[in-house]
């Protein structure tokens, strides 16, 4: 993935502010299981033994030693021992009780032990449902037959052993080292796995990422659909097919959505008033401006700041 289309990912993780919140660790011996209700979103590294997570709505994927799995959506997931039958009863632990009282879970005492480090976070940016439609329930990032890629070594490496040794500072540099592992991951997912509609699986199409970065360099430029292909290379038909079947919907379709995205974070984080961000983002008029925004987010602009109060 070239430079440009990765700071389009930048961008998107910039606008959607990613906070990691903390780390914990879980000794499991069998039988067990993890249940994580809905909420926070979770990553899990499997230091020793291996697992089945199965996410809500998704199908059961097996883990081992040195494998990882992001599961960035936070509609809940089940931690495993085995793949089991949907028959047979399991007894499972609420794992909603990791906080920065309890990091640690000592659960069952049969063999062999795996040892799993999991971390938390949370995406707390106003426009999140374009922006996360993009993404799958679950990543997994697997061992491979060399070990676990560097990146992935390194980052677990820093985050076992800040958990394992608190020093002054260590909430941040763990919140900050989840930050890095889960941009990484994303990266590394849109790189070779990403071929998904939404702006992800767009990245990982060479010409469509090269126009996917020109409009979030320039998004209130005067786009067309003919200056877009020329950017992709391609004929104006070419492209516009093209695009919707990789992206899901029409280029100029996914830049309007852009463009509101953008203003909702302007209303929500700046002082600007409806006319000025109306402005801003290119419509002739507050009420052209309110009509697109209501339509996408099914509310008048001009609650936006009150609803992301309540929200928080």
């Amino acid at each position: 993935m070239s430079t440009a289309r990765n700071d389009v990912l930048s961008e998107v993780l910039t606008l959607i502010r990613l906070r990691g919140e903390l780390m914990y660790t879980s000794f499991l011996g069998k039988p067990w299981g993890l249940q994580f209700q809905p909420g926070a979103a979770h990553f899990h590294f499997v230091k020793t033994g291996e697992a089945w997570v199965t996410p809500a709505g998704g199908e059961p994927r097996k883990v081992s030693k040195g494998d990882l799995v992001l599961l960035p959506l936070g509609k809940g997931h089940v931690i495993t021992d085995g793949l089991h039958s949907p028959f047979e009863k399991i007894e499972t632990v609420a794992a909603d009780h990791f906080n920065r009282d309890k990091l640690v879970l000592r659960y069952g005492s049969g063999d062999p032990i795996t040892q799993i480090i999991g971390g938390l976070f949370s995406f707390e940016g106003s426009p999140l449902p374009a922006v996360m439609s993009a993404l799958p329930l679950m990543i997994h990032i697997p061992r491979g037959d060399s070990g676990s890629p560097a990146w992935l070594e390194a980052i677990s490496n820093f985050l076992i052993s800040e958990a394992q040794e608190q020093h002054p500072g260590s909430a941040l540099m763990i919140s900050r080292l989840i930050d890095l592992l889960v941009i990484r991951t994303l990266r590394s997912w849109a790189t070779t796995e990403g071929n998904g509609k939404g702006w992800l699986g767009g990245l990982a199409d060479e010409r469509i990422g090269r126009v996917l970065s020109a409009m979030h360099a320039d998004p209130f430029r005067h786009w067309t659909v003919q200056s877009l292909a020329k950017i992709a290379g391609m004929s104006r038909s070419i492209f516009a097919e093209r695009f919707t079947r990789t992206v899901g919907e029409s280029p100029l379709r996914y830049l309007s959505r852009w463009r509101l995205t953008l203003a909702a974070d302007l209303l929500r984080s700046s002082g600007l008033n409806v006319t000025e961000v109306a402005y801003r983002t290119g419509y002739a008029s507050d009420a052209a401006f309110s009509r697109a925004f209501k339509a996408h987010f099914g509310y008048a602009p001009s609650e936006h700041k009150n609803r992301q109060a309540t929200r928080s």
